[in-house]
């Protein structure tokens, strides 16, 4: 709890008529100083009841990306039965989680002045964000209150509630109730702009090729006899007329090529972070556009085995995986293995460095896109 600028100018005027008071015996200025008094005291006791059974839970986003706003919201529920609540207002904290090797900075925190900017200058990713409840929370009622946060960076990242205030009803006092809460993100690696090759535009725009499976697609496949429940825009009218029986036309379907994705990460390679972190980028987005029009079959991130991309559960498990790389450092790989290319002997879509910033796309070798 802390005096808050109203809160020093009552404090500072209940000592001067105190003193006053005191000095002179003056019933008039005795009664002034009590009515202050009182004011500090009434100030404290409402702000008790302002904070009984008052619970708070911290919520976030499912999905974060680098770069887009994302809402992280404190939901506020009041279970007292009778009195309302009012002013409260949460600190909320993201913060990059520090790998274990590292050095970790300070991590006090304090509400207002000098320290934070001290503060910001040792975490220069970490964002604050504030909360308030601007109206009534009538008893046995709930709020959310939104916070909109963009992070900066990708990989774990760490939500927390620093604490819960109260400047009801006189803002005299800054009065704070600590809070633990915390969850824990994965933030996917930003959206990027690639460009697609003429030379593969064709290739890659096919769309499907026939296989020998029935299904809806454009080629004939064969004539069965026709069954209840087949089209009647199915039947082969002149073959069934040569055969005095009903013969309905069965098409193959239509397989859309698939690719499989392949992300290589020597040190050689990619020494560069900036290039590193588009290459991360250019993967994520590849793909996603890939999945979305059923196209991504696989996926293999350095020398792990080829992860099937079937459900909208893998792309996530994907998307957390690239946002958790890190770059190559010289000399830190010491299996030198290559990852299992058998699995994926067409189709294959792989990254190599384009100039000094530049990423490139390549299927089966050939140039397809740049980013």
């Amino acid at each position: 709890m802390r005096p808050t600028v109203s809160g020093v100018l009552l404090i500072a005027l209940s000592l001067g008529i105190g003193t006053a008071a005191y000095n002179s015996s003056n019933n008039i200025l005795f009664i002034t100083l009590a009515l202050l008094l009182a004011c500090l005291i009434l100030s404290g006791v409402l702000s008790w009841f302002n904070f009984a059974q008052m619970r708070w839970r911290l919520l976030i986003p499912p999905t974060a990306r680098v770069g887009q706003a994302s809402v992280v919201s404190l939901d506020l529920t009041n279970a007292k039965k009778l009195l309302p609540t009012y002013g409260l207002e949460g600190v909320v904290l993201a913060e990059p989680v520090i790998d274990s090797g590292a050095e970790r900075p300070e991590t006090s925190f304090t509400a207002k002045g000098k320290d934070v900017k001290a503060i910001f200058r040792k975490h220069p990713e970490r964002t604050e964000g504030r909360v308030r409840l601007e109206t009534r929370l009538d008893p046995q009622e709930s709020v959310r209150l939104d916070w909109p946060w963009t992070p900066t960076r990708r990989g774990r990242w760490t939500l927390a509630l620093r604490d819960v205030g109260s400047y009801f009803p006189f803002s005299f006092f800054d009065k704070k109730l600590a809070s633990r809460l915390r969850r824990e993100l994965v933030v996917w690696p930003a959206p990027i702009d690639y460009r697609w090759e003429k030379s593969a535009g064709a290739r890659w725009s096919g769309g499907s090729t026939p296989t020998t499976r029935a299904g809806r697609g454009s080629d004939l496949l064969a004539l069965r006899r026709y069954a209840e429940g087949d089209s009647h825009r199915l039947i082969h009218w002149k073959a069934s007329a040569r055969t005095r029986q009903l013969l309905v036309r069965q098409f193959s379907s239509d397989a859309i090529e698939s690719y499989t994705l392949r992300l290589d990460l020597e040190e050689d390679r990619w020494e560069n972070a900036e290039q590193f972190e588009r290459l991360v980028s250019f993967a994520a987005t590849v793909a996603e556009d890939l999945f979305r029009e059923g196209r991504l079959a696989a996926a293999i991130i350095g020398g792990e085995p080829a992860r099937p991309i079937r459900q909208v559960r893998d792309l996530e498990a994907l998307l957390d995986a690239l946002a958790m790389l890190v770059l190559p450092l010289p000399g830190a790989s010491s299996s030198g293995a290559k990852p299992p290319v058998a699995q994926a002997k067409r189709n294959l879509l792989t990254f190599a460095p384009d100039g000094s910033a530049g990423v490139v796309a390549l299927i089966d070798g050939e140039k397809a896109a740049t980013a």
